[in-house]
């Protein structure tokens, strides 16, 4: 992955806390950030991903304003920041303890499963939004929307809130010893209780706070809950109404050799990436075993990763990314897995992750085609090396369709000029013909399963050679220079949904010349 100027400080410098970290654990010792070996002090200003999955008996001293995503996916270690912070302060943390002395902003403590966070000045909007367990308190006031969609843990506010408090509550109580308006839909306000009072009093009087039995208290309405269920994404149609067409008149004799590999390379490098036989990356849950001589390729895995794989990544899989990361080639940040994020907070996540990776390492994001245009725009903004487009959509999603909107959005954003990657993600086992119509498309490769009961090494055996055979009968000697030219819509739905030329009219349909 490229990177801009911060974003490489901060990866540099959670490199060095991680280097520092096993030293000070073993002499029991605070590892100190901005400030000079002779008392002289150097605040860190605008570092953003930084002091992330910090380990068990691990203890960070930090100075500076600092950014997004700060002391996120914490696993059990100690972050005292004198400074502030901007949005998702501690998001995922499932131990361990924050403090900061100084306003923090937006959504702190997202979807946090434990531990305890301070903040010694004010919160932004949503704070503790999408909480699951664990405690913080707020000294100052907290903006909009405190306790959004809550599920447990307690949030306590010792100054006045904004609109909505409590909005969505399907868990965990918000505390609130300030003024309060009315408490938003999902919620509901009480009185505290003495039993409360008293449990919370050995959380606040270390910190010089205690609350009065004035103080009102947020759970949730359990009468104005609604669940909701996300549609099922599917494939309702594959690449059946494309069909490829010679390139030329000539075949290509049998005695003759074709290039079937394409290499995957890191934006702006010549070196590392992924060495494809062809085209495909296998989607699977773990690693594949694989012997000397049988089909080797690279995986996309949700675990165990092997030398050439990425590692698929999402909400669920933050937390223990340090450990399930070994052996990958990169990653894959799965949007359709995360939490709602801006710009700066899903680069903050994104610098979190790479400082793990080697700097040869593949950096992609992927989503659905229905958002393809916005992910795109991600990954030319956030400087990564490309995406995987999911053809599945809700309702059922057509991979003919897909091909205009992925390419049209792609040249929008001169992806191809600029030498970054596109897959397209498929829901079942790709044949032939879709691997040689996805390269053909401008596709860098396809994604997908092997199906159930098929063996990797059968697989193999037969795929090469019918990707060989017609390659040879269009004429083409390798994929390199494959385009739209030999690809032709099989019927007039076809021909209307994907902009391909008509086969036998040997042109698009007029819609799609602007007649």
């Amino acid at each position: 992955m490229a990177m801009r100027e911060q974003t490489a400080r901060s990866i540099k410098l959670n490199r060095e806390i991680a280097r520092m970290l096993p030293e000070a654990m073993d002499k029991d010792r605070l590892v100190k950030i901005g400030y000079g070996s002779g008392g002289d002090t150097k605040p860190r200003d605008g570092d953003f991903g930084v002091v992330t999955h910090l380990p068990a008996g691990s203890r960070v001293l930090l100075l500076g304003d600092l950014g997004e995503c700060v002391g996120a996916m914490n696993r059990g270690g100690t972050l005292n920041i004198e400074g502030s912070c901007e949005s998702m302060l501690a998001a995922f943390q499932t131990d361990g303890r924050v403090v900061v002395e100084r306003d923090v902003g937006d959504r702190l403590a997202m979807n946090m499963n434990g531990g305890s966070v301070t903040v010694m000045g004010s919160a932004g909007n949503d704070a503790c939004a999408g909480m699951l367990d664990g405690i913080v308190v707020v000294r100052g006031q907290a903006s909009s929307g405190a306790g959004t969609g809550m599920y447990g843990g307690t949030l306590v506010v010792m100054g006045s809130v904004g609109p909505d408090p409590g909005l969505g509550m399907k868990g965990g109580r918000v505390i609130i010893a300030g003024s309060c308006p009315p408490p938003g839909k999902g919620s509901t306000m009480r009185s505290i209780t003495s039993k409360e009072v008293m449990e919370l009093e050995g959380i606040l009087e270390p910190l010089g706070l205690s609350l009065e039995e004035d103080a009102l208290v947020l759970v949730p309405d359990k009468g104005a809950l609604t669940e909701d269920i996300a549609p099922e994404r599917w494939v309702s149609e594959g690449f059946e109404g494309i069909g490829i067409s010679p390139s030329s008149s000539d075949r290509i004799p049998k005695y003759s050799l074709v290039d079937t590999s394409v290499n995957i390379l890191p934006v702006g490098s010549d070196e590392g990436g992924l060495e494809l036989p062809i085209p495909w990356i296998i989607r699977a849950e773990g690693g594949l075993s694989l012997g000397e001589h049988q089909f080797i390729t690279s995986s996309i895995v949700n675990r165990n990763p092997n030398q050439g794989d990425l590692l698929i990544v999402g909400e669920e899989d933050l937390e223990q990314f340090p450990d399930n990361v070994r052996g990958s080639s990169g990653i894959v940040l799965d949007l359709q897995n995360m939490p709602l994020m801006n710009d700066a907070e899903l680069e903050g996540i994104l610098v979190s992750l790479s400082s793990h990776l080697e700097s040869s390492a593949l950096i992609l994001l992927r989503d659905g085609v229905d958002r393809v245009e916005g992910l795109f725009r991600l990954v030319v903004d956030l400087d990564l090396d490309g995406a995987i487009v999911s053809v599945a959509a809700p309702g059922g999603g057509k991979a003919a369709a897909a091909l205009p909107r992925i390419g049209l959005a792609s040249r929008a954003m001169g992806l191809d000029s600029q030498g970054r990657i596109v897959g397209l993600e498929l829901d079942r086992q790709p044949s032939a013909e879709d691997i040689i119509i996805g390269r053909a498309s401008g596709c860098s490769f396809i994604v997908g399963p092997i199906d159930e009961g098929n063996d990797i090494l059968d697989v193999g055996k037969t795929i090469i050679p019918e990707i060989v055979g017609i390659m040879k009968e269009a004429g083409i000697s390798n994929f390199h220079n494959v385009g739209r030219r030999i690809l032709r819509a099989k019927d007039m739905e076809t021909a209307a949904i994907s902009g391909l030329r008509l086969i036998g009219f040997e042109r698009p349909l007029p819609m799609w010349l602007g007649n």
